[in-house]
């Protein structure tokens, strides 16, 4: 099969990407893309999964349209989100998006009955408001106890394609539900929540066939001979599997998009009491690794802030209006939770800017820059702690996904680093799932050399470091915003949340 397409599904947008292999390189098109976004209502906050699943449809039919008869199919998306299916495979109600505000108390309320130390040991996933764990913790019993299966986002829209239902680990990981140890459900977090582990399909690994899609499906909407293959479903664990291949292992990757996902690769989790304490997630990979990384509120932030300024401009715009506006003028502590959903994204970078004596930032230009600033300042401080935490030298940062298209923002992180910063591909996240459907249709032997072929693919831009005026005191006042003291630790309090 030389066809191979990528259905990549983020916050914001998604599109279907044809992928094939020629003369060793491998050569990218876009098939479809769309937008996504999740709608605010009185009863939460919530994703329309059958429009998603209505643009795969359109998508794949394109793709008939423009002679593509045979092809591998994949799919990923956002992780942490979930779909309850009756008794008779039906939907039983609408999906709620991870940023809705019914978990905001939920960790607490877990912690009086199961400590968070107790959680961290089991899974080793971080603590964040989101995690599924605290959503089915909050979620209506009676709708749960109606639930004949759960399954993840990207599960059930494989559901919808070929009446397969599984529980890709890559994605399973996220709900804070697996045990490290037993590799399966636990069943102390399963009876906290009320749930039977055969609520959740089998854990599948990712590379699993899948078959062929429906047949009915493929009759009504015209659709190639697709050969359905299991892709890692989290969109993250795609993205570090599109990592170009570089020797060593004194690199940390930063999956740059909605979120920022700092971290590195290892081949067994490291769920310390210090890893606990820094709320750093040991996410399961592909072939057998753990994504040890931390969360960082990314691209988000200028996401909110173009929505809100009436997308006057466009995101290249906005970074170049940024780059004129001054350096480090105002910062803010990105990672709080204050920004994970506010009604004002701009309301709150000001009142926060307030709040810390920081000048406030008025023009959309000095809001765009005190974005980009503090997020390079938030890797710096987190590549540090890495180091720390893993016990490695990381000398190189290599930034995938959109982010890396950004050239202010890999400037700024080079410089605030001291190291070099390595950018691209931006389209990490496709070549991971592609790179999957590779390996199991035997086009490509293994991750190693489909990552061989991504650095020799594509185009990588190297950033040296270049020195920042006074940046000692720029680190002064961030780590009095951020509360972290001489010795750069978080506090556990800010960190835990």
């Amino acid at each position: 099969m030389s066809n191979h397409i990528a259905v990549d599904i983020g916050a914001s947008s998604g599109r279907l990407v044809l992928g094939s292999l020629k003369n060793g390189k491998l050569e990218l098109s876009e098939i479809h893309r769309f937008s996504n976004g999740f709608a605010e209502r009185e009863d939460g906050s919530f994703w329309d999964i059958e429009y998603l699943f209505g643009e795969i449809v359109a998508g794949l039919h394109k793709a008939k349209a423009q002679g593509i008869h045979g092809c591998t199919l994949g799919i990923d998306t956002w992780a942490v989100d979930y779909v309850l299916l009756d008794e008779a495979g039906e939907r039983i109600r609408d999906v709620y998006a991870y940023r809705d505000r019914r978990t905001d108390r939920a960790i607490e309320r877990v912690a009086e009955i199961v400590p968070p130390e107790t959680v961290y040991r089991k899974t080793g996933i971080q603590q964040l408001s989101f995690n599924t764990l605290y959503q089915l913790f909050v979620h209506d019993r009676e709708e749960l106890s109606r639930a004949r299966n759960i399954l993840m986002v990207p599960d059930y829209l494989y559901y919808r394609l070929t009446g397969r239902k599984v529980n890709e680990t890559t994605n399973a990981s996220t709900m804070q539900l697996l045990n490290l140890d037993s590799r399966d459900f636990d069943p102390e977090l399963l009876e906290l929540l009320g749930l039977r582990g055969d609520q959740f399909p089998g854990l599948t690994e990712p590379g699993a066939e899948l078959g062929g899609l429906r047949a009915e499906l493929a009759e009504e909407f015209d659709l190639p001979d697709c050969r359905v293959i299991l892709a890692a479903t989290h969109d993250t664990a795609s993205a570090v599997l599109g990592v170009p291949a570089a020797e060593g292992r004194s690199a940390a990757y930063l999956s740059s998009g909605t979120w920022s996902l700092l971290g590195v690769e290892l081949d067994e989790p490291l769920n310390t009491e210090q890893a606990m304490r820094a709320n750093y997630t040991n996410e399961w990979g592909a072939y057998g690794t753990f994504r040890f990384l931390k969360n960082i509120m990314g691209l988000w932030l200028i996401q909110e802030v173009r929505r809100l300024d009436g997308e006057r401009c466009g995101f290249a715009e906005l970074a170049d209006l940024a780059a004129e506006a001054e350096p480090f003028r105002s910062l803010i502590p990105c990672n709080d939770d204050r920004f994970l959903n506010p009604e004002d994204m701009i309301g709150e970078i000001r009142r926060a800017c307030l709040e810390q004596d920081e000048p406030v930032p008025e023009s959309i230009g000095q809001i765009a820059r005190c974005v980009f600033d503090s997020l390079a300042l938030s890797y710096r401080t987190y590549m540090e702690e890495l180091e720390r935490l893993t016990g490695r030298e990381l000398d190189r940062l290599q930034i995938v996904g959109g982010g890396a298209n950004n050239d202010l923002l890999c400037r700024l992180t080079a410089n605030v680093l001291g190291r070099e910063v390595s950018a691209g591909p931006g389209e990490s996240t496709a070549l991971g799932n592609l790179a999957v459907q590779m390996i199991a249709s035997g086009v490509l032997p293994d991750i190693a050399r489909a990552r061989r072929v991504i650095a020799d693919s594509f185009d990588i831009k190297l950033y040296g470091p270049e020195p920042v005026p006074e940046l000692e005191a720029v680190l002064e006042r961030w780590n009095r915003i951020n509360g972290i003291g001489a010795a750069r630790e978080p506090k556990a309090e800010t960190d835990i949340r």
